[in-house]
């Protein structure tokens, strides 16, 4: 069982995005793993992803690619058993580019609350070092940072 649990209410939604971004934020392949079911389906943009195997494999190499991350989501709609989510991430490059990508997402979830299917559309925009908005120390992001709305995103 991974609560909240669905049906989700507008608080247990809430709460199961914020949960999400967090872990993404620990960068820890093999915990953020544990939040999908065992055949969980992925789409990642034009990367089809299957398997709790196939998930840790995509993010050890995406956070070494990308360097520095820190994430921010979003709820944006919920019913039942799905969620749909807005966020934004910037990280560097191995060159020091910096960019933000922005993206949404559609989850859906099993009974036991764990993500079943994840959709991601993401595109990833070039930004200067000033242009940067997401500057909390490598992490959770701090309670009272502000969100996506807040930050004109």
């Amino acid at each position: 069982m991974r609560p909240p649990l669905p049906p989700f209410t507008v608080q247990t939604a809430i709460e199961k995005v914020r949960l999400a971004e967090d872990a993404w934020n620990g960068q820890d392949p093999e915990k953020v793993s544990l939040a999908y079911t065992e055949d969980s389906i992925w789409r990642n943009r034009d990367l089809f992803i299957n398997g709790r195997a196939e998930i840790v494999s995509f993010l050890t190499a995406k956070w070494r690619r990308e360097i520095q991350y820190r994430l921010i989501k979003g709820l944006f709609a919920f019913s039942d058993n799905r969620i749909a989510v807005r966020y934004a991430y910037e990280f560097h490059d191995r060159t020091g580019q910096w960019y933000r990508a922005y993206g949404n997402e559609n989850w859906e979830f099993s009974e036991s609350g764990l993500m079943q299917r994840r959709h991601a559309s993401i595109n990833n925009l070039p930004i200067s070092a000033r242009e940067r908005k997401f500057r909390w120390l490598m992490g959770r992001r701090p309670d009272d940072y502000p969100g996506l709305s807040e930050l004109g995103l």
